[in-house]
């Protein structure tokens, strides 16, 4: 009798295994219920908080307040503690990943295939290995880029400049999502005879010293929106006024931290429309039905504070069509 039990139990377990192995993973929110979101981001900095803040906001507004558990953390600024969140998130049996940059979202896809996620703010999402194409979203993940218009900011410096030539480029030799925006950078240069001098950092800590490094050497700086450097843009732009260089950067954020000028991305938007996708996720789309989005109004935001410190006066028709920041 005994062993009898025991053989039934056996070719339950194996019924039950076979089952198992023959379940497709799910690419979208499971209905019914509350849904469980886990949101984090590298490192707390105004881009990726008003993202953070943006996305949350929306979500309420859209009326899914009572229709989700969002749950919030932070890297700190130690990569390593990404993945770790990310396998926390997948543990907890969260419904929906919310990664915010490119990091983040990498650590996310690693952690999981089959837990729908939801990226922000990843510039270039094929290079970085989390989709094969922009139309074609086959796995778990879709998402908003933010890539931004290099080649408009080169043209909003060759307005406000004309006569910088030569470019020190800034960036972190840890961010993906930078290498993207730097080629363009680079293809731009090429097309109207730009000089760039290129220069590359680990972490934050190294950015007063890489800016000093191109003192002297060129006649302005870009960096994109760069993690990295965008936590502590502070110091790149008090080398840079002490210089009386002009500093083009990839973010609203890094031009109200000192940064002379940018074309880009209202992260208010952004955070929106990352929301929306969230949205239908949570009511049942899958992932594939989800194409990556673009954001496509771009704004072009001058610091009128940091134009005077470096001597560089503006006139009305300079300003005409560019949002201002400063007294």
């Amino acid at each position: 009798m005994k062993k009898t039990l025991a053989i039934g139990m056996l070719f339950a377990l194996v019924l039950s295994l076979i089952s198992g192995c023959g379940t497709a993973p799910s690419s979208s929110a499971p209905q019914g219920g509350v849904v469980k979101i886990g949101i984090f981001q590298p490192v707390e900095h105004p881009s990726l908080n008003t993202i953070r803040e943006s996305i949350i906001a929306e979500l309420e507004r859209l009326g899914l307040g009572d229709q989700i558990e969002v749950e919030y953390k932070s890297a700190q600024g130690d990569p390593s503690t990404l993945n770790t969140i990310a396998a926390q998130f997948v543990s907890e049996g969260k419904d929906l990943l919310v990664p915010i940059a490119t990091p983040a979202a990498q650590a996310a896809a690693a952690a999981t295939s089959s837990i729908p996620i939801v990226f922000a703010a990843v510039s270039d999402p094929v290079t970085a290995g989390l989709v094969k194409d922009l139309q074609i979203t086959d796995g778990n993940i879709t998402g908003v880029s933010d890539i931004i218009p290099v080649d408009q900011i080169f043209e909003l410096a060759a307005g406000l400049t004309p006569q910088a030539k030569t470019f020190g480029v800034l960036y972190c030799s840890g961010e993906s999502n930078s290498y993207a925006l730097v080629e363009k950078a680079r293809e731009y240069a090429q097309q109207k005879g730009v000089e760039l001098v290129e220069v590359t950092i680990a972490d934050s800590s190294e950015l007063q010293q890489a800016a000093q490094s191109l003192v002297g050497r060129v006649d302005a700086i870009f960096t994109p929106n760069d993690n990295v450097v965008a936590t502590a843009v502070t110091a790149l732009a008090d080398v840079a006024v002490r210089a009386k260089l002009p500093v083009y950067v990839g973010a609203d954020s890094m031009v109200a931290d000192g940064g002379l000028a940018t074309v880009g991305i209202d992260y208010e938007v952004l955070g929106r429309q990352v929301a929306a996708m969230i949205e239908q996720v949570v009511k049942g789309k899958a992932i594939a039905d989800l194409p990556v989005q673009s954001v496509t109004d771009f704004a072009k935001i001058i610091n009128t504070d940091t134009a005077e410190k470096i001597g560089l006066s503006l006139s009305q028709d300079m300003l005409k069509d560019i949002q201002t920041i400063g007294s």
